[in-house]
């Protein structure tokens, strides 16, 4: 796998060196496939690009740590473009994948310090200026580049694209383990790359079944791979920090992201827009016209080079919608204010209803769901396919089904609707799955948000009092379309905990009455 990573690696760089320029000539930049030492002593494989006809530097630095199971060409188009523009470049594998040494340790310490080590060596070894650095990345390199930037004060800038700040919120949410996301990061952890200890011993719990040993080992490696546990150290290094992810990420869902964006005090932006894990930004990394990237670049040149382009003036918080509407606010908190509705048994409506019960049949699935990891949101975000459902068609024997009323005008849901009720259930493990749809006047629905809930440990037949917050989105719901409410027991993406034969019932008791509040945009 290391020699045929490197020989692609040679191969295209063959294809993309410029030569030396000659007196006069434009600007460009010369390639080479370098191997460099990492944490430990490991060899790191590496796309070195070094900008010509620029003078002699030294020029700002940007190193950008792969995604999980994709080698050192990943962002060649867009650092080459870099390069070209006056940014030294190292793009590399991240440890344990590919052309690169080590085992694959889940962004561990090691693999961040990797990047402390490549700016080591590009001091050394290129014309880059080290007291100016950009650590950027998708997905896996996001949070690699994250973590760095907490250890490292030499790194001014983060690009962090579709990451994850919390670990644990993104794989297993309110105790629902993301079962499609975690076997599909397994496999190709094992087709591409070393899996080092921490994951070998991870993954044989989870082959085998043991999923609650394998969330507790998890539960212990997390916070020390989660940027959100470090915030405190970023913001005492003060970088600039670029966040931008999907709505519909199946891998590493916003909301964790809108926490760790308002958890920062040094400058930040946050950009969503609607696809699955990495649609928005991956044309970009391989050099396609891109805006997420646009506005990336735009970032690194103020903040680096300290080019007066406006990049520090615009609203932190740039939304999306599904009809590709930019929206600009000056935070989190300003994207939506909220509206609450409260639940009967059977509507949503402006007062409160308490004193009634509504059971359903658990364990059994419905034609609501989420969708198909890395599918369903990338037919979103690309084709403007919703996950969509024939709200008639739920069965109401397996799921609680609640219609709003419907709007007389165009209205933006914006930010992250939150739901609460109270739940008995017959067992002591009960899974909910809470979705959020746009429904039109034929009872077509389309899917707004949704978020699971893993009740363990319950004391059955016991009221437990339950606060859910869905994931963001930013929505427009047209005049004549209402909101309708599905909560159930199943969702095949999802390691669910309801079995068939138990029950659960939704209340709404005086004194706590059930409610969803949707945050509107003014």
């Amino acid at each position: 796998m290391r020699r045929i990573a490197a020989a692609l690696a040679v191969a295209l760089l063959a294809a993309l060196t410029l030569g030396p320029p000659a007196q006069g000539a434009e600007p460009g930049f010369s390639t080479s496939y370098q191997r460099i030492q990492g944490a430990g002593g490991i060899q790191i494989g590496a796309v070195v690009l070094t900008p010509t006809g620029q003078g002699s530097g030294p020029f700002p630095l940007v190193v950008m740590p792969s995604s999980w199971g994709v080698p050192n060409l990943e962002y060649v188009g867009q650092g080459s473009k870099l390069a070209k523009s006056g940014f030294q470049v190292i793009s590399y594998s991240s440890r344990g994948f590919w052309d690169t040494g080590g085992g694959i340790d889940v962004a561990g310490p090691p693999t961040v310090a990797d990047v402390s080590k490549v700016i080591d060596w590009a001091a050394l070894n290129t014309p880059a200026d080290t007291s100016k650095v950009a650590a950027v990345g998708i997905s896996y390199g996001a949070g690699t580049s994250l973590l760095a930037s907490a250890e490292d004060p030499r790194i001014k800038v983060v690009g962090a694209l579709s990451g994850w700040a919390d670990l644990i919120k993104s794989i297993d949410p309110n105790e629902t383990v993301s079962l499609q996301a975690v076997a599909g990061l397994l496999a190709i952890g094992n087709i591409t790359g070393r899996p080092g200890p921490e994951l070998q011993s991870l993954q044989a719990k989870f082959l085998t079944g043991r999923y609650d040993e394998a969330i507790a080992e998890a539960k212990v490696l997390a916070p020390v791979r989660s940027a959100q546990t470090v915030v405190g150290k970023i913001n005492a290094n003060k970088p600039a920090v670029f966040l931008a992810n999907a709505f519909e990420d199946s891998i590493f869902p916003p909301t964790q992201y809108t926490d760790f964006f308002t958890a920062l005090t040094g400058p930040k932006r946050l950009q969503l827009a609607h696809g699955d894990h990495s649609t928005p930004e991956v044309p970009g990394a391989i050099g396609l016209p891109n805006e997420t990237w646009d506005e990336l670049v735009a970032w690194m040149r103020h903040y680096l080079t300290g080019t007066d382009n406006g990049a520090d003036t615009e609203p932190p918080v740039q939304l999306k919608s599904q009809r590709k509407t930019w929206r600009g606010y000056d935070n989190w908190a300003a994207v939506g204010q909220p509206r609450t509705t409260y639940l009967s048994k059977a509507n949503l409506q402006t007062r409160p209803a308490t004193g009634w019960q509504r059971g359903i049949a658990a364990g059994v699935p419905t034609v609501a769901d989420s969708g198909i990891a890395l599918v369903s949101g990338a037919l979103q975000g690309l084709l403007s396919i919703p996950t969509g459902v024939a709200t008639p068609l739920i069965d109401r024997s397996f799921a609680g089904v609640w219609s709003g009323e419907v709007y007389p005008s165009p209205t933006i849901v914006n930010g992250s609707p939150e739901l609460h009720f109270t739940a008995t259930p017959s067992v002591k493990d009960t899974s909910l799955f809470a979705y959020l749809y746009d429904v039109n006047a034929l009872g077509v629905g389309s899917l707004i948000s949704h978020k699971p809930l893993t009740l363990r440990g319950a004391t059955p037949g016991k009221a437990v009092s339950i606060d859910l917050r869905m994931e963001a989105t930013s929505w427009e719901v047209p005049a004549g379309h209402h909101l309708v409410l599905v909560v159930d027991t199943v969702d095949p993406r999802y390691l669910g905990r309801s079995s068939v034969g138990s029950s659960v019932t939704f209340s709404s008791p005086a004194g706590d009455p059930a409610s969803l509040t949707v945050p509107v945009a003014a």
